[in-house]
Parts: structure tokens; sequence; C-alpha cells
């Protein structure tokens, strides 16, 4: 037996704060590495000792080995523990953790290595009786046919993924697969392979132990994806009854003693609708998802991990029997626009709180005050609602979400909310069932829009602050006769707000984009009850459901230089410019390729006409609002 009294995270963000809680848990000390970006993040505050990677982006940082390694024999550690992302299933550097002297609290290297190649890998499972979909391990798109999936050979979380519906996308798809694959996980490798349309995305927890026990801990449902990314999961699935529960995790266990399986892992299968299943890939890590299953078997996987780790059999009780107790719910909280695009977005968060709500657990990557950086993935937060039914779990995480505030970046949750209240309706015993492109194929629509009171609560919030008090005179006037005007834009167009007040500073007359706001008692009482929040040139309201830039009262001659200017919707990095000075293009037309957390994006043209200017080039790094080209109109 090994006892493990120091562990290094090699990772970051939630996933590294929750590794670390259960290790204080255990009274076991805790490392952090962090990057420069990271420097201010909650983790490293929470680790008893934190050592710095220089630089910002994962290949500088996160994905040096060598360097977690050295870090980790220079403060004494015991153990390395991955994560998920990252290094995680990388078998080269869990060996060389091993050769290190270290614990590497994981599979063996080999299992990493039989499992790192998506395709050797179905041919393994495919000796061991595993099923397996046919025809989807041919590299080459003549015998895959169509539609095909260009998919990173290394990684997962849906990056360097492509759907290719037409051969002449082929050589497109497999080049910005590359990109992005070599972006997140260092490897650039891709394959091709049959895409299965309308199947769901089911998984099976296993875990098994250097004593020969190999369990299955349930499964778990991930067919809400946006992009191959997962959005939300469920345990136990709607799709899967008892009979095929008992199947799906026999064949995920026999998965796992085919390359020699120790730790938690996760055995990933496409579900079609007559009740066959194949084998997609085997996750050799800790699932993002995780939660779910730790709340309908009542176990803590990251404990399990490490008492497994230290060379302890699996618990007796759970060799006997895994609990399956109600329904549990996880929703990943991204710092994304999901009605543009899915546009990721960064900055301050200047407020993020989650309300006591009964049986929801909320592990994220920051709190109030956290900054998120533009280099690394979108995904800042994992609600999970656990109750004794998928309504009650249901309902338990609308009302958190609800009732949060998040005053800062853009996030996913309406588009959270809304999948929410429509799961029952959509994927329930009446409802028609999800696939995994569901979600893609929904028109979304440009999300919720702002009510006339809360944009005026907005604009009374702003001109409170510039008058310095709520008790002095704000916008006196010697004519009264005229009305004040208070801009605000917002994600959903520019707001006009005109306002007067008299001689005593009572409001008397308030105008919201036009029309006339009437000033009564009922409707003074809505605009006082409004929670707002100003914050420099932001304006937040109702939680930070809507939130709207206040424009600058003077503009200065660089930013009125800016005016028909195509700028750069988020920080990032130009990855490839698609036109030329002199160019005719139409309204959407793509103009170039900008890469932000772990991600590509096209910018399109705002309108027809003719490129005039280019203000940056490929691999430049980018500011958010950055001009980047100029379109002159037809």
């Amino acid at each position: 037996m090994t006892e493990l009294r120091s562990v290094l995270v090699a990772n970051r963000g939630e996933i590294a704060r929750r590794i670390m809680r259960t290790c204080r848990e255990q009274s076991i000390a805790t490392v952090a590495v962090f990057s420069d970006a990271d420097a201010n993040a909650p983790f490293v505050r929470e680790a008893d000792t934190a050592v710095r990677l220089p630089g910002t982006s994962s290949a500088d940082t996160y994905l040096r080995g060598e360097l977690i390694i050295a870090a980790a024999l220079r403060v004494g550690a015991d153990a390395i523990h991955p994560g998920y992302g990252f290094l995680s299933e990388n078998a080269a550097f869990a060996q060389k953790v091993l050769d290190a002297g270290l614990v590497w609290i994981g599979p063996p290297p080999s299992a990493i290595a039989a499992m790192g190649s998506k395709i050797e890998a179905k041919q393994l499972m495919r000796s061991h009786a595993v099923p397996v979909a046919p025809d989807n391990t041919v590299e080459s798109l003549a015998d895959v046919g169509l539609p095909a999936l260009v998919k990173a050979s290394a990684g997962g979380g849906g990056r360097g993924m492509r759907i290719v519906r037409n051969a002449d996308e082929l050589s497109e798809a497999i080049a910005s697969a590359e990109r992005e694959a070599m972006s997140a996980f260092g490897d650039g490798t891709v394959f091709v392979e049959r895409y299965v349309e309308s199947a769901r995305h089911v998984e099976i927890q296993i875990l098994a132990d250097t004593h020969g026990n190999a369990i299955a801990l349930h499964e778990r449902d991930c067919t809400l994806q946006r992009r191959h990314q997962k959005v939300l999961e469920e345990a136990p699935s709607q799709a899967v009854d008892g009979e095929l529960r008992v199947r799906m995790e026999a064949a995920a266990v026999a998965a796992a003693c085919a390359v020699g399986y120790v730790g938690a892992g996760t055995v990933e299968f496409l579900l079609d609708r007559d009740g066959s299943y194949f084998f997609l890939e085997m996750n050799t890590r800790l699932q993002v998802e995780h939660p779910v299953t730790e709340l309908i078997a009542g176990v803590d996987l990251v404990a399990l991990q490490l008492s497994i780790a230290e060379g302890h059999p699996i618990p007796a009780d759970l060799l006997v029997e895994v609990p399956l107790r109600g329904h549990a719910i996880e929703v990943r909280l991204c710092a994304e626009d999901a009605f543009r695009g899915y546009l990721p977005s960064s900055g301050l968060f200047h407020r993020f709180d989650f309300p006591a709500v009964p049986g929801v657990r909320v592990d994220s990557a920051i709190e109030t005050g956290s900054e998120v950086p533009p280099y690394y993935d979108s995904m800042i937060a994992k609600v999970i609602a656990h109750g004794p039914t998928r309504e009650v779990a249901a309902r338990r995480l609308i009302a958190v979400l609800d009732g949060a505030t998040l005053h800062g970046p853009t996030t996913n949750r309406p588009l959270l909310l809304q999948l929410l209240r429509q799961l029952s309706e959509v994927d329930g015993p009446q409802g028609p069932g999800i696939d995994t492109g569901w979600l893609d194929r929904q028109e979304l629509g440009d999300g919720p829009h702002p009510e006339p009171a809360h944009v005026a609560a907005a604009a009374l919030a702003v001109i409170a602050a510039r008058s310095g008090s709520s008790h002095s005179p704000i916008g006196w006037r010697n004519n009264p006769s005229q009305l004040h005007t208070q801009m605000l834009v917002g994600r959903d167009g520019d707001h006009v707000v005109q306002y007067r007040f008299d001689r005593n500073n009572t409001l008397q007359a308030l105008v919201v984009d036009g029309d006339a706001f009437e000033l009564d008692i009922f409707n003074r009482d809505v605009l006082a009850r409004i929670d707002t929040a100003i914050y420099a040139e932001s304006v937040y309201v109702a939680g930070g459901k809507f939130a709207f830039v206040v424009p600058p009262r003077f503009v200065s001659p660089d930013e009125a230089g800016r005016a028909g200017s195509t700028v750069s919707p988020m920080p990032g990095r130009v990855v490839k410019l698609l036109v030329a000075v002199g160019d005719v293009v139409v309204a959407g037309q793509p103009l170039m390729t900008l890469e932000a957390m772990k991600m590509e994006h096209q910018v399109q043209a705002p309108h027809a006409g003719t490129v005039a200017e280019i203000f940056v080039h490929p691999g430049q790094q980018l500011d958010g609002g950055q001009p980047l080209l100029k379109v002159d109109p037809a």
C-alpha cells in the first residue's frame, strides 16, 4: 500500500478545485500548477502550494509535461492527478510520471495507449465482443460514405470534430479539425469515420482496482450536445431500461478488462432508437459529467481514485451492488453567447452568486471578482441537481439558474433554462425524443429580449450613478419641458431612454424606445423592485439576465475611426484570412477565421461590398473589439 500525502493537480479551473476539495477531506496536501493567465484564479489560492508555469497558452503551460513533473519533484509531491483534458489521456506523460517515481492517479499507460487511438481501440473492442458499428474505422471517405465525421485521434470533448455532408467540404474540415486538435491536445492527428445520425450518446462509468475487481456505476445520458460538446448530462438515461442497462454495463466492463484498466474511466456508446448500441470510445480519465453518477450512486469518484491509487480494493458494498437513487442532471455554464453562434466571452465577473437550493451542487472554476481568460475552454461552472425524479431535479436546476446573479461576461444561462423547461416535453414519454444532433438543428432565434421596464430600470441606474446621489437633482433644467436622453447598448441593439425630473427631483416623464412609460404608483414600484447594478460602462439587470453597455458621452477620434470596420467579437488569435483587399463580398460571407477558447470561429461580412482595408495578419493576438478589416458598402 502507498500512502498519499501530497497530490499535484495537473489541471486548472473547476476540476482542479473539485479534486482539491476531496484531497482536503482526505487530509492530503495539494499542489497547483498555474499559467500567468490563471495567477489569480481560485484554484491557485486554494492549493497548499502553487507553482507557476510561465506563459498563457495551453501549449506553453498545461501541456508541458516535463515542467509539471519537475514541479512535483521540486515541492515533494507524491502523486499527480491529471483531471480531464490536457495531459490526462497522454500515455507518454503517464509513463514519465511513473518513471520519475511518482504515483499516477489514473490507468496504466498501456491502457491509455490502447484506447488513445480511436481506430485501434475499435479494433480491440471487436476482438472482445464489444459491439462496434460497422465500417466506422476506415480512413477513406470513399469507403466510409456520407455523412462522415472528421475526428481527432487524441482527446475528446468535441474538440477537433467536423461533420462532412459534401465531399467538397472534406479538405477544409480536415485542416480545421487538425488545427483545433493541435491547439487542444498538442496532437493534430485526425481520422474519418461514418457519422451515425439519430443516435443517443450514452456512457457507462466504470471502476477497476489492482485486485482484479471491475464494476460499472450505471449510465449517463449525454445526448444534448452542440457541435459535439455536451451541454446537459443526466443519470440515469430515459432511453435505458433495466435489461439494456445490464447489457451495456457488461460491455463496458469487458472493454475495461480488455486493456487491464485500473481506476475510474468511461466507456461511451452510441445508442440507436432500436436499442442497438455501438462502442464509440473509452475516456481513460475522470469525466466532466462525473457528478451525476456520484449523486445517484452515493459515491465520491475522486476519493475512489485516490484509494485505488494507494492500492486499496473497491469497497465491498459497491462490489455487491451499486445504488441507483433518484435522478441527477448537470448543465455546463459557459462564458459564451449561444444566440450568436456560441461566441466565447471573457472578462471580469463583478458578481458570481447562486442561491441555496436543496439538492443542488455548484462546481465552479470562478467566483466573484474572477477573470475569465480567453485562452482556455469556455466552461466556467457545472450546476448539478439531484432529486427523487427527473422533474424535481429539473425544477431545482431552473430555480438555481434563474436566481443566480451573474454580472460579467455573457453566459449560456438563457439556453440552459430554455432546455430545462422543455426537457420533459421534448424528451419525455410523450415527446419525440432527442439525438446528438438535435440541438444543432434547432432555431434558437435571437434569445430573450429585455422588457421596457428592464431598459428603464437600467437607464435610471446610470442616471443615478452619474448624479452622484439618488437625492441630488438629476438632469435639472431651467426649462423643464425638454427631455434628457440616455443611450444603452444591449445585445439586441440600441435602446433610447428619454426622461425628465421636476425641480423636486420627481420623475415626471419616461420614454423607452419611443413608447411613453406609465408613471403610476404600480409602475414606480415595478421599477424600484428590478435588480440593477452598474460597473463603469456596463449595467446589469435582473441578476445579469440582461446587460447593457453605456456609451461614452464623447467619442474620441480614434474610436470614431472604427466606423465601418468589422471588429473582433472576443479576444483571440487570427488563424486564417479568407479575403484580400479589393475582394467583392456578399453579406454573411466568411472573411477570416479566429481561434478563441480552443474553438474556431468565422468572422462574416456585415454587408455586401468591397474589402477596403485589412488591419490584422495570421497569427496575430487580438483584443475584444479590435478592428479587423473594413468593408465599404456596395
